[in-house]
């Protein structure tokens, strides 16, 4: 048995070889799709996340801010200081934070505050700043 290959390759040499674009295109669509969500995440490092921002402050201060979400009471040393919190946070005095006890119940939107002994209710907490 005798192969013909000449005829073979006479249809090769005839033939143009055909390119088939669309696999081409897909990939490159969706290297473009990639790219353009990637750019996305990255601009919107500068938006605002909700987180709060810290910002520094000439000399030391005498209250830090404690905020807590759907805070709606407060308690130091058995006193109630609701009337101090401001839009769901309190100021708390720093020597409350060394040597005192904050307890933070967040599901009951409470905090139970043991102040250090010398320490009154009125200076343990205050009216956070703006």
């Amino acid at each position: 048995m005798v192969l013909d290959t000449s005829r073979y390759r006479n249809k090769l040499k005839q033939s143009s070889p055909q390119v088939n674009l669309v696999p081409l295109i897909d990939v490159i669509f969706t290297i473009l799709i990639f790219l353009m969500v990637a750019a996305s995440f990255q601009g919107s490092a500068d938006v605002d996340s909700g987180k709060p921002q810290i910002n520094q402050t000439t000399g030391p201060s005498d209250y830090y801010l404690i905020p807590v979400a759907g805070l709606k009471t407060v308690t130091v040393n058995g006193v109630d200081m609701s009337k101090d919190i401001r839009n769901g946070a309190i100021a708390v005095h720093t020597s409350v934070i060394d040597q005192g006890d904050i307890n933070i119940k967040a599901k009951e939107g409470a905090i139970v505050i043991t102040a250090p002994a010398g320490i009154s209710p009125e200076q343990a907490v205050n009216v956070p700043q703006s």
